[in-house]
């Protein structure tokens, strides 16, 4: 008996799960077919999907039928729930595409063809309610083969449908021209290639063509051919009502047993087969066969395990952004935290905590999944929370190609990296490559720039949004044989994708909805009107007695809430289906910009200059100054090929601080343009003037903890032996430091490697202490705090890093080494240490007292 997963797809109210119960009933799995109306449904027996009557979470159930085993994965119809439809095809054998015989083929029945076409998944045609629909089956095929695939053919009758199958293809032809018919397993093969699309008609509440559709799966699916090496790809991640954390897995080679360690390090404990809500427990799961793992809990979606690679990033994606708002005297930190348990379901929230503000930020494909959201977590952590109103999620390209070039080269560290930029078709997203020889740069170097480029969330220039439509190929690098470290390279990479982006003009892209609005004619011209306000491109695609649809493309910040309008104009009769459809240049660039205000010079966690070193000192450069001191020889020019010469140009300059001052100020304060004025008569000199007095301002001294740790010498050998009791005596005796001064302290301490940091400022005593967020250094922190402080604060950063100090000076900041601030930690104990032993001197005997103190008779 042959295996397949069987996927049931469709728009919402499509008649999907209504099909699945069908399906249970007549191979006998289940005795009476559920209905959602009545909430009797086996497949959605969660609480929220019966009470809304639609799909929400991917289920499962098992069936035979004549020859064949299905495993039949029913996905949600919702468009808000598209994410999770997705992540379900990259598992799937075959497909059943529902299309409702009212609405025929809908914008998000679009959207699942294209999937289905990108994942190259087999799929067979159901058209369902054509008990109620408006047209029949030889109508409705021609507007099938029309709007969706003239391949998709009727097999109501296969037997008539042989000479337009043949067409299809040569060998096909060539085979029924010699016999007159074709073979069930040419048909296998058409439609396991994709060159066929088998269609059936009827009614899934009342049983009809279920059966026909059934025997057809039967005869027209092959089985797939799997290796005898171990592998699996992971789809989907749950819990069940006892909150046991669940991993769903595809067998694709060899077979996976109970109680097996996998390959990072982990036990699968139970191995269970899923029927609805009912599941087996078994010993080994073969290749072909979708199970769920209790145990594993690292184990993530699109994971790949044995010869299985991580899957591709999903195409579909939210287009909106919320910022979640906890309860009253909720600690946002926490519920982050137990949010992220609902991120390992549905990685598309993307979940983030900005530390500054304490948001929790969200991304989200609609209201509805909005309202499931908000259900969830009250029922799972019982908490009632809120989301702001939204904002869109913008997305930048470039234009051209360009050359980003990147240097990291403070005291004992070194990295040069070249990128070249190009520019992608709509849709490509990011596409990450090496063209760079390995005499410029080792393999191991190059796996490492290209690891960084695909870790890094990289943003735009314009905006601060993600990049996207990008080809990014690593053409040259350099590192130095002694003083290259990984997290050089890290810092040289960032820094040339960053200027490449800032040296050549960028495209701000915004998000479009493919839409479908049905409405009465009388409406027609108000919503023509309102469509043209909002940029849309639509057009009328059926008129039905007293009722239009339009359909067309709308960008998303037009159109988000255009339904409530629709519905009151329209007295509730109007209804608007909306799709994602991508993204498109924003039409309004430069208003969108400007009210984003995105500060891409002041955005310090992501810098566009370079560092290089001169005479053991490290200096900044600019980003359009950069190809002055690079080392490496630009290796792109417009219109000419890559060149695999390469040279090495290193500029020494002997600066002193006054002077690297004065060049810090030129290089961050904008040049301004001379002009030309009329000759202006000045103003004499009054006698008296009067200055005004300005206030000093409050002193602020940043201390780089780690630093002063591994400085200090009463601190290093604590710190090999217990670096918390020696961060405890650092910020012990700060603290009796600050005693004895004016202004404020802040120790910053590195936390940049704790996962799933969020980075917290504490306050001891007299002083600040802050641990950076993950992927955050203590420098980097620095260097913003004194940003953001500078103009209220007299700045002192104490650090003998020097290349911070290089950089904190040309925030007006004044630096302050590690052994200075040592030296004045210790003249402050020594004086407190006098002052204990002058305490504790013995009394002096009395006698000798008596002799120092005046004879109280000598007043008389």
């Amino acid at each position: 008996m042959k295996s397949i997963i069987l996927g049931a797809l469709a728009h919402v109210d499509a008649g999907k799960t209504t099909l699945s119960e069908s399906l249970l009933y007549l191979s006998h799995q289940i005795r009476k077919r559920g209905r959602v109306d009545h909430q009797d449904t086996v497949l959605d027996y969660d609480r929220q999907e019966r009470s809304r009557g639609i799909t929400i979470f991917l289920k499962q159930a098992r069936f035979p039928w004549k020859e064949t085993e299905f495993t039949l994965l029913d996905t949600p119809g919702h468009i808000d729930f598209s994410a999770e439809m997705e992540r379900t095809l990259q598992v799937l054998d075959y497909a059943v595409v529902l299309i409702s015989g009212m609405d025929g083929v809908q914008a998000h029945t679009h959207t699942i063809w294209k999937l289905l076409e990108t994942y190259h998944i087999p799929a067979f045609v159901f058209v369902n309610k054509m008990d109620i629909a408006y047209t029949d089956a030889a109508a409705f095929m021609l507007m099938l083969q029309k709007q969706l695939d003239p391949r998709i053919l009727d097999f109501t009758h296969v037997e008539e449908q042989m000479e337009n199958i043949a067409m299809l293809r040569d060998d096909l032809l060539e085979s029924y021209l010699e016999n007159g018919t074709l073979s069930t397993e040419q048909i296998q093969s058409a439609v396991a290639a994709r060159s066929l699309f088998p269609c059936y008609f009827g009614s899934a509440l009342k049983g009809e063509g279920v059966e026909a559709l059934l025997d057809g799966l039967d005869a027209y699916t092959q089985e797939k051919n799997y290796p005898e090496a171990f592998g699996a790809r992971v789809f989907k991640v749950s819990r069940d009502r006892q909150g046991t954390r669940l991993t769903h897995v595809k067998i694709t080679g060899g077979t996976l047993k109970a109680k097996q360690v996998l390959e990072n390090g982990e036990k699968v404990d139970q191995l269970r087969l899923y029927s609805g809500e009912q599941f087996t427990m078994v010993n080994e799961v073969s290749a072909g066969h979708v199970c769920c793992l209790k145990g594993p809990m690292k184990l993530g979606i699109h994971d790949g395990l044995g010869f299985e690679q991580p899957a591709r990033s999903p195409i579909l994606s939210a287009c909106l952004s919320y910022s979640l708002i906890p309860p009253q005297g909720c600690d946002p930190f926490a519920l982050y935290r137990q949010l992220k348990q609902l991120e390992e379901e549905d990685p598309q929230l993307h979940l983030q905590f900005h530390a500054p503000t304490q948001e929790i930020h969200v991304q989200m494909m609609g209201n509805v999944q909005i309202e499931i959201l908000k259900q969830l977590i009250s029922d799972r952590f019982h908490l009632e929370v809120e989301l702001d109103e939204g904002k869109i999620n913008y997305k930048e390209t470039i234009l051209e190609p360009v050359e980003g070039v990147g240097h990291y080269e403070p005291l004992r560290h070194y990295a040069e990296v070249h990128l070249l930029l190009e520019p992608l078709p709509s849709g490509s997203g990011l596409q990450i490559t090496s063209d760079c020889p390995v005499d410029f740069l080792a393999l191991p170097w190059q796996k490492m720039v290209l690891n960084c480029l695909d870790e890094m969330e990289v943003p735009g220039v314009l905006t601060g949004s993600p990049i996207t439509d990008i080809k990014i190929t690593l053409i040259a690098g350099k590192a130095h044989i002694k003083h290259t470290e990984g997290g050089d390279f890290r810092q040289a990479t960032l820094r040339a994708l960053r200027q490449g982006l800032r040296s050549v003009s960028c495209q701000l892209l915004e998000p479009i909805y493919q839409f479908r609005m049905e409405l009465p004619s009388g409406q027609l011209s108000r919503a023509m009107f309102d469509l043209e306000r909002m940029q849309a491109q639509s057009s009328i695609t059926q008129t039905r007695e007293e009722t239009v649809i339009l359909e067309g493309t709308a960008p998303v910040a037009k159109m988000r809430n255009y339904q409530a309008e629709l519905t009151a104009y329209t007295h509730g009769l109007g209804r608007l289906t909306c799709t994602f459809d991508g993204y498109q240049p924003c039409a309004d660039q430069e208003a969108v910009i400007e009210a984003l205000g995105y500060d891409c010079d002041g955005d310090l966690d992501f810098p566009a200059d370079s560092i290089f070193c001169s005479h053991g000192a490290g200096f900044l450069v600019r980003y359009d100054e950069v190809s002055e001191h690079m080392h490496l020889e630009a290796q792109w020019h417009p219109q000419t090929p890559l060149s695999s010469d390469s040279g090495y140009h290193h500029n020494r300059y002997t600066v002193d601080d006054a002077e690297l001052k004065r060049v810090m100020e030129r290089t961050h304060k904008p040049k301004e343009k001379a002009a030309v004025h009329s000759p202006v008569r000045r103003k004499e000199m009054p006698e008296h003037v009067e200055i005004l007095q300005q206030q000093p301002k409050t002193k602020c001294l940043l201390v780089d903890g780690y630093n002063m740790i591994h400085s200090w010498s009463e601190l290093i050998p604590l710190a090999e032996a217990d670096l918390s009791a020696a961060r405890e005596q650092l910020i012990q005796r700060l603290s009796s430091f600050q005693g004895t001064r004016t202004g404020i302290l802040i120790i910053v301490f590195d936390a940049y490697q704790v996962k799933d940091n969020p980075g917290s400022i504490q306050k001891l005593h007299n002083l600040y202490v802050v641990y950076t967020k993950t992927s955050q250094t203590a420098d980097s922190y620095i260097e913003k705090a004194t940003h953001q402080l500078a103009d209220q604060f007299e700045v002192t950063v104490a650090t003998s890093d020097g290349m911070e100090q290089l950089i904190i000076l040309g925030q007006g900041a004044m630096r302050l080494s590690s052994r200075e601030l040592e030296a004045q930690v210790n003249q402050l104990r020594h004086q407190h240490r006098l002052q204990e032993q002058r305490n504790l001197e013995p009394h002096r005997p009395l006698k000798e007292l008596k002799t120092l103190l005046p004879d109280p008779d000598e007043d008389q």
